[in-house]
C-alpha cells in the first residue's frame, strides 16, 4: 500500500470512527493513533515532495550556494622556513 492510500484510509477510519458505536475510551485510542499516524506520514510525504522539487535531471540536489574563486594573485608563497622538514 503507497503512502496516499495509506493517509487517505486513515482520513476514513478518522470519519466513520464516532459513528461506529464504539466505547468512547477505544475512540480516544483511535484518534490518537490515527493523529501520530498521520503526522508521521504528512511528514514522510512532505519530505519527499521537497527532495523531488530540489533534484536535477541528472539526480543532483540544486542549490543556491555559491563559491567564489581565490585569485591566484592573493595568496601567500610559503618560504623555506615555513615548510616541514
Amino acid at each position: 500500500m503507497s503512502r496516499e492510500s495509506f493517509v487517505f484510509l486513515l482520513g476514513f477510519v478518522v470519519f466513520f470512527t464516532p459513528f461506529l458505536g464504539i466505547p468512547r475510551e477505544w475512540k480516544e485510542w483511535v484518534f490518537i493513533t490515527a493523529g501520530v499516524l498521520l503526522m508521521f506520514f504528512g511528514y514522510k510525504l512532505r519530505r519527499l515532495a521537497f527532495l523531488r522539487s530540489i533534484q536535477t535531471s541528472e539526480g543532483e540536489h540544486r542549490s543556491t550556494a555559491f563559491v567564489e574563486k581565490v585569485r591566484e594573485e592573493h595568496t601567500v608563497p610559503l618560504q623555506e622556513s615555513d615548510r616541514a622538514v
